[in-house]
């Protein structure tokens, strides 16, 4: 008896697998809203448009909806129907004090003391910004946007003593 446990512990194989937590949740299209978030063709986006048609000969609303992606500016349109469900991203914002800029990449102080060295500064108006003032000496804290498994500073504002 003995022998046949020990040979199926030994061909017990198992799959790991992610923790589970999804990147994203479902959302009936009549609940979004401008200005909140939705992935259209693939991409995190904020909605910066949304019209609803009336009732068509089969029986939805459409909802045609015109969004942003949060990371590249990059204008997507989708159309679905009322009672459909789109996919919606978990969106975080999070600040954090800028303590160095090297090679381009901002160095982030967590409120814990925890720094970080892995995002860039960005090559838009917001980044000029913040290079501006952090070579004035500014104390400056930095809100990074992070969704779907991808992170980018957003925006900046100056530490008040």
């Amino acid at each position: 008896m003995g022998d046949v446990q020990e040979d199926i512990d030994n061909d017990s194989d198992f799959q790991t697998t992610e923790s589970g937590a999804s990147q994203s949740y479902p959302q009936q299209c009549s609940a979004l809203r401008k200005n909140g978030h939705v992935i259209m063709k693939g991409h995190p986006c904020k909605i910066v448009e949304m019209s609803t048609s009336k009732t068509g000969k089969h029986g939805h609303a459409k909802v045609h909806m015109v969004g942003i992606d949060i990371f590249t500016g990059k204008k997507y349109e989708d159309i679905c129907p009322s009672t459909h469900n789109m996919n919606v991203p978990h969106v975080k914002r999070n600040d954090y004090q800028l303590v160095d800029i090297n090679d381009g990449y901002a160095s982030l102080m967590e409120d814990s003391g925890e720094t970080r060295d892995d995002l860039t500064v960005p090559k838009n108006d917001i980044g000029a910004e913040i290079t501006k003032n952090f070579e004035e000496g500014d104390t400056l804290m930095v809100t990074v946007l992070s969704s779907m498994g991808s992170e980018v500073i957003i925006g900046t504002k100056p530490v008040t003593k």
